[in-house]
């Protein structure tokens, strides 16, 4: 009976802080400067949920090793409410096999709410004589270690991606580093480098042109944005999928009652023609999931990003 009222007595205020949330303004910590998806999301959302919890969401730009900085922070705050972590795929399921960090993306966060996704499209420059993801696989491996793909960066989501699918098919191409997107789609469309798993965003405009043949989406269905294009799983790649999420999560031990008010918040946003416009138009498809759906989705990531990590032989810095 003593141990029971003096669990009641710790809970107390956590449950009268819940009922009385929020007070003042909420931060969300961005792993990445301004101008990205990631932080184009966070701001949206925010934008959002401002109004409808009656008190400033207010974005702040944390960047600094592929975003693990400002996830510590957050995985170290207060668990009150008012700091949230704006989260990308690869603080919670790529960078912790890839560097150290001081965090634990299972442990140190409590999962909100997924506000979107986005999957990637495999597109070759028109000097490679392919037009399907078939017609790639048998080009590819009549010419073992003669073709190259573009990668963003070592251990972005890109060089993960092709890699996965080239573990899978059993072929082998040569990945050329660059420092971003930008860069990498100058040698595509060049013709200096084969092919290049990108954000659709990237690689659209250029296939509108006839510089890129888009191949295959990476996704677990058809793009909205590509109708025509068949996802890799669809070209004998069964079971195949990739892609990013971005969503809020909260320090590990957030009061349950904030977590359930700001993920049912943000689910409405789902249901809001003008916040789904604006996730669209940064080619970012609605998503507003529970925080059970959230915490299964990062489980899940982890072994597929794992698999994939192995598989592009990125070793943790």
């Amino acid at each position: 009976m003593r141990k029971w009222i003096a669990a009641a007595a710790l809970l107390a205020p956590l449950i009268v802080q819940a009922q009385s949330w929020p007070q003042k303004p909420i931060k969300v910590i961005v792993p990445f400067p301004p101008g990205g998806v990631t932080d184009a999301i966070a701001r949206i959302t925010a934008d959002w949920l401002t109004p409808r919890l009656g008190q400033p969401v207010v974005p702040e730009n944390r960047p600094g090793a592929s975003g693990a900085l400002a996830a510590e922070l957050v995985a170290r705050s207060e668990p009150d409410g008012y700091t949230l972590f704006s989260a990308a795929t690869p603080q919670l399921a790529v960078v912790p096999y890839v560097q150290k960090i001081n965090y634990d993306p299972l442990k140190d966060f409590a999962p909100v709410s997924i506000v979107g996704t986005n999957a990637f499209a495999l597109g070759c420059n028109d000097r490679t004589p392919v037009k399907t993801l078939t017609e790639l696989v048998e080009y590819a491996r009549a010419r073992p270690g003669q073709l190259n793909f573009a990668s963003p960066g070592a251990g972005s989501v890109g060089h993960l991606t092709m890699s996965l699918l080239l573990a899978r098919a059993g072929l082998k191409m040569e990945a050329v580093l660059y420092k971003g997107g930008g860069p990498a789609m100058v040698d595509v469309i060049a013709g200096h480098v084969n092919c290049y798993f990108g954000n659709y965003n990237e690689l659209i405009p250029h296939a509108g042109s006839g510089k890129v043949r888009l191949l295959a989406t990476s996704g677990a269905k058809r793009a909205r944005q590509l109708p025509d294009v068949p996802t890799v799983a669809e070209q004998g790649f069964a079971g195949f999928r990739t892609e990013t999420w971005n969503g809020y999560v909260a320090p590990a031990g957030t009061p349950r009652e904030v977590v359930e008010r700001i993920a049912r918040e943000i689910a409405a946003g789902c249901k809001d023609d003008a916040f789904v416009s604006r996730l669209d138009k940064i080619g970012v498809d609605a998503v507003c999931s529970t925080p059970a759906r959230f915490a299964e989705a990062i489980r899940d990531d982890l072994a597929l990003w794992k698999e994939a990590v192995a598989a592009a032989g990125v070793k943790a810095q």
